[in-house]
């Protein structure tokens, strides 16, 4: 058990922390903004298929002019940045000495 006079307050009859040896300090929480790398849509492949192609050539007679075909189209991945706060360090409080001045020597 502490008394007042080894907490460092003298002449204080309060218990420790006495307010007027020691004033209660509070620290801001911390924070940070942290950009992310986010995918908005997958990339894709879409398939266009083109029937053949026929004419004809004389009146008792059809031809293929072109064959049928596929052809890819390849769709990339969107991506998008995003920010967002996340904390560093919490908030915290404690008590600090008061600066108390001696009469005779200043300190």
């Amino acid at each position: 058990m502490t008394s007042a006079a080894s907490a460092g307050c003298y002449n204080c009859y309060a218990p420790p922390p006495c307010t007027t040896c020691y004033q209660q300090q509070y620290v801001q929480p911390q924070y940070r903004t942290v950009d992310e790398t986010v995918m908005v849509s997958p990339g894709a492949v879409v398939a266009h298929r083109a029937p053949a192609q026929y004419r004809t050539v004389m009146v008792p007679q059809t031809v293929t002019v072109a064959p049928p075909s596929v052809q890819y189209e390849r769709i990339p991945p969107q991506y998008a940045t995003r920010q967002r706060v996340e904390m560093v360090q919490p908030g915290y409080s404690y008590y600090a000495p008061v600066q108390m001045n001696c009469a005779s020597c200043g300190y």
